[in-house]
């Protein structure tokens, strides 16, 4: 019975032993269970931000989307106005050239009358260059140059046809 007893006593030993390295274990098993948990939280945590963060570049790029779209609006609305200042630049374009050919032929219409006194010739200013392709301005028209010859002048030195309307000497200079 001894044997038994000792048997008994050994066995239980290594039956406290092992269930002292079970506990042992299990406590290591805790630990890594409380270390896996902790990080698992980091973890979702980390999910979250991430989340966070894509949603705030989802975000962003939305507002991107919206600006550039009101960028191309902008630049639709400028392309239009060019255009139009363009068009409305050639008729004013036209418009200045059709104005100034009519400055030349009014020009040379109010050459026609006399405007100085027979003797001397009255002062000019320099007159509005025309668009010829020389460049030349033209000689006065001869019975330009024979009104002026024949002229009178009036009170303040200047000499037009239409003084002579009612003199007797028959109007208007022939042109």
């Amino acid at each position: 019975m001894r044997n038994l007893a000792q048997r008994s006593a050994t066995s239980a030993k290594e039956i406290k032993s092992l269930i002292e390295d079970s506990v042992k274990k299990v406590d290591a098993g805790t630990e890594l269970v409380n270390q896996s948990g902790s990080t698992l939280g980091e973890i979702v945590t980390s999910v979250k931000r991430v989340t966070d963060i894509i949603t705030e570049i989802a975000a962003a790029g939305k507002e991107q989307s919206a600006g550039i779209e009101q960028v191309n609006k902008a630049v639709t609305q400028m392309d239009t106005v060019t255009q139009k200042n363009a068009s409305q630049t050639e008729e004013m374009s036209a418009t200045a050239q059709t104005l100034t050919d009519q400055a030349a032929q009014l020009r040379d219409l109010v050459a026609r009358f006399k405007l100085g006194d027979t003797g001397a010739r009255p002062a000019r200013s320099t007159p509005a260059k025309s668009p010829r392709k020389n460049g030349a301005i033209p000689k006065p028209r001869p019975a330009v140059t024979r009104a002026l010859k024949n002229g009178t002048t009036n009170g303040n030195g200047h000499v037009h046809e239409l003084d002579h309307l009612g003199s007797g000497d028959g109007g208007f200079t022939e042109f």
